[in-house]
């Protein structure tokens, strides 16, 4: 059974950066009400509690966080079961690393793939880019269920909505990526998973 709760979440329901906030909420069985905003059309509430006005904003009473990172780690300590994160430093601080390799080398090619205004030919090698840098760390899914870890956590979190995304990215896995094809037909038969996807991203595949 889901908590109950004041919690509120301002959600684009195509963007991964949200994406990501919503599949934490669903781990945690936290019940929030998801107010999808679409970019670019954001509400005047939105901008009263978050000046920027971007998302995913997330409202628990009279605190506004926004910044998917920072949203996920308040969620998973105010939240602490099940944790997504690792209880020893050593091991924290790895999954952060691994939540900045993903931002650094991952969702700024998204980011550029999906932007109506990048041009067709950098489209190509940002696809290019991607594709084999993914194929190139599938073996690291081989030995264990998650991303390095024999639980879910944050790190998952952040690279699922990627992954969701990847049709409509225009990127096909080849037959060498195995081992991440076989983790994300784990991942996204998940039943948090499935209860994250708003209904644009379950029509993205």
């Amino acid at each position: 059974m889901g908590v109950t709760n004041r919690l509120a979440c301002y959600s684009d329901p195509a963007d991964h950066y949200s994406h990501r906030v919503r599949i934490v909420l669903a781990e945690k069985g936290v019940s929030a009400e998801i107010i999808y905003v679409e970019a670019g059309r954001q509400p005047p509430k939105l901008i009263e509690v978050n000046p920027y006005g971007s998302l995913p904003t997330l409202v628990d009473r009279d605190l506004a966080l926004w910044e998917s990172t920072v949203v996920m780690e308040y969620l998973d300590e105010r939240y602490p079961h099940p944790p997504l994160m690792p209880v020893y430093p050593v091991a924290r601080a790895n999954s952060r690393l691994l939540i900045h390799r993903i931002q650094r080398d991952w969702c700024g090619l998204v980011d550029l793939i999906l932007d109506p205004k990048t041009k067709e030919a950098a489209r190509v090698v940002a696809r290019k880019e991607l594709r084999e840098s993914l194929t190139g760390v599938s073996p690291l899914f081989a030995d264990k269920p998650f991303f390095l870890s024999e639980e879910q956590s944050l790190v998952d979190c952040c690279l699922l909505p990627i992954l969701w995304r990847l049709p409509i990215l225009g990127i096909e896995l080849p037959r060498p990526a195995k081992p991440l094809l076989d983790y994300m037909e784990r991942s996204f038969a998940r039943e948090a998973f499935q209860a994250s996807l708003s209904g644009v991203e379950r029509d993205m595949r």
